[in-house]
């Protein structure tokens, strides 16, 4: 089992919202990627995104985009977030680790390769925006088999049969896509989100995060009200981008912070 059932099992009982919090790896170099995801875990983040720096990142707006091009620009690729998480655990071994990225890095090393080195490196799962749940039940089984969770995406345009074949195959929680556009844009509508939430829930037992379009407290706040977790990422990664080199994780502890006093509040 991984680690994700039990957190959100902690803080039901604790009757507080999941913090999702989301970097990707290499950006703004390799040194401060696990300083910055200890960073994020000491502001209050309860579960760590690690992106998978890729070329073509579709589901990702600009500041998403440009964190991959930074990465990429240091040569880190999918072996180094496994290294990345190895380092993590020699001083965290409760905070769940998810990688998210799409599947042509999965698919250069195999299925197999990647499974089994999430595990050793003591990752929890993943997200894979380019997998259709239609099209990967076998590798969510065998994910299941290991001990980890392949998470899937549901947007404000997923039909009931999407919805649905989620339920069936995903695992550790759903990630609810709040807008119609890429990460970082738009402004959320949260009364829309919690009447797709509930629609989404007469399917999906799992846990229900909402991400894309959440950038301060007080959306966090309201977002929190109907979802299990609130996922932030763009709004990370400009704190990256805008702090002094070697201050990304100050920033980025005091960002989150925020946003964990908002949702506790």
């Amino acid at each position: 089992m991984s680690r994700i059932a039990p957190t959100f099992a902690a803080l039901k009982e604790q009757k507080k919202t999941a913090l999702v919090t989301f970097i990707t790896a290499g950006d703004p170099g390799p040194d401060e990627t696990v300083p910055l995801m200890h960073a994020m875990v000491a502001g209050g983040a309860d579960i760590l995104e690690l992106g998978v720096p890729f070329s073509d990142p579709m589901a990702e707006g600009p500041v998403i985009q440009r964190a991959c091009e930074r990465a990429l620009v240091f040569g880190v690729g999918i072996r180094d977030c496994f290294e990345y998480v190895r380092e993590f655990r020699k001083t965290n071994q409760t905070t769940p680790v998810v990688l998210m990225g799409y599947a042509n890095p999965i698919e250069r090393i195999g299925q197999q390769a990647f499974i089994a080195n999430s595990l050793e490196a003591g990752a929890d799962g993943a997200i894979v925006v380019d997998y259709p749940p239609e099209e990967c039940e076998e590798f969510a089984a065998q994910m299941r088999a290991a001990g980890l969770d392949l998470i899937f995406l549901l947007a404000p345009t997923s039909t009931e049969e999407r919805i649905a074949q989620v339920a069936k195959v995903g695992g550790g929680f759903s990630y609810y896509v709040s807008l119609k556009g890429v990460t970082g844009a738009g402004n959320i509508d949260t009364v829309e989100v919690a009447e797709r939430l509930k629609a989404i829930r007469k399917h999906v037992q799992l846990p229900i995060g909402v991400g894309f379009g959440i950038r301060d407290g007080a959306t966090a706040r309201a977002v929190a009200e109907v979802a299990d977790a609130v996922v932030i990422g763009s709004r990370i990664i400009q704190e990256i981008e805008n702090a002094p080199k070697g201050a990304a994780p100050a920033a980025v502890q005091a960002f989150v912070s925020g946003i964990r006093s908002a949702l506790d509040a």
